[in-house]
């Protein structure tokens, strides 16, 4: 397939990346979402993203410009039809995926590729759900996406060499780095990670020291460049819960059980950077 135009559902943090990096590759994009302000919102992050690049001498005006004219937005998922992949990118909830996708595929061409931007939850089970399951697949972007090199590719039970195989294509066009994971709750990377904050946050809730100091520890003892309860905020401690969740429900293992103080946290509304407030304050 030659590859030129791509959908991405959702244009909240993750989908207005993976629509900016698309756009810098050359990909003509279509980014979809429930509401005109969260996609006049979107554009203008991207924007903003663009003229950072210009400051530092990575872009010019006109090239800002073109990227820009090339992410289409619409509220209409009628809007995909020309669409050879579309990214899922919608909040890491199951019935919401599913629903989007569904909706995804009763839009696009039998040939398009589906994929979503799922961080914990099954592709296999998400595949289930649409027609032509062998041209689905996961594709994980990391925040933010402009700045991370990495995508992590997902094959589920279902998925074919040829999707596979355009993965890998798509992600070298947008210049990152893919690693092929298996269909387990976490894949790799969340598997890893995940645990690792949440062992982080139980130090904090046992009084062993403060926000501040763990943070400061895992810098500056083990070389990380940001602290673990200061990426949980930058996650947003409702998506670090859900994820805690996936792993916890998929393999029925007590080290993955999400630490009270998280879970409190999320109750409270103190999701990390998104509202201001989380492990360490903000705005």
């Amino acid at each position: 397939m030659n590859l030129q135009n791509i959908g991405v559902i959702g244009a909240g943090t993750m989908g207005n990346g993976i629509a900016q990096v698309c756009a810098q590759a050359g990909f003509e994009v279509t980014l979809l979402d429930i509401s005109d302000s969260a996609l006049q919102k979107a554009v203008a992050t991207v924007g903003k993203n663009l003229d950072r690049q210009i400051a530092k001498g990575g872009l010019d005006e006109a090239q800002k410009q073109a990227i820009l004219g090339r992410i289409r937005t619409s509220t209409d998922y009628a809007s995909l039809v020309d669409a050879q992949l579309v990214i899922e990118a919608a909040t890491e909830n199951l019935e919401l995926k599913l629903r989007v996708l569904q909706q995804i595929a009763a839009q696009v061409a039998s040939t398009c590729v589906i994929a979503s931007n799922t961080s914990s939850l099954s592709i296999t089970q998400l595949a289930a759900s649409v027609s032509a399951p062998e041209r689905f697949i996961g594709l994980h972007f990391f925040n933010p996406v402009p700045v991370m090199g990495l995508i992590e590719v997902i094959r589920g039970l279902q998925t074919s060499d040829a999707t596979h195989t355009l993965a890998l294509d798509m992600a070298t066009r947008l210049g990152k780095v893919a690693i092929t994971a298996g269909n387990r709750p976490g894949f790799v990377v969340n598997r890893i990670l995940v645990p690792m904050i949440n062992e982080a946050i139980l130090v904090l809730q046992e009084g062993l020291a403060s926000a501040e100091d763990i943070d400061a520890g895992m810098r500056l003892g083990c070389n990380q460049p940001i602290g673990p309860l200061a990426l949980a905020d930058l996650i947003g401690l409702d998506t670090l819960l859900a994820i805690l969740a996936a792993l916890y429900d998929g393999f029925n293992d007590s080290k993955y059980r999400p630490a009270p103080l998280l879970k409190e946290m999320v109750a409270a509304g103190y999701l990390g950077r998104k509202t201001e407030r989380g492990f360490h304050r903000y705005g």
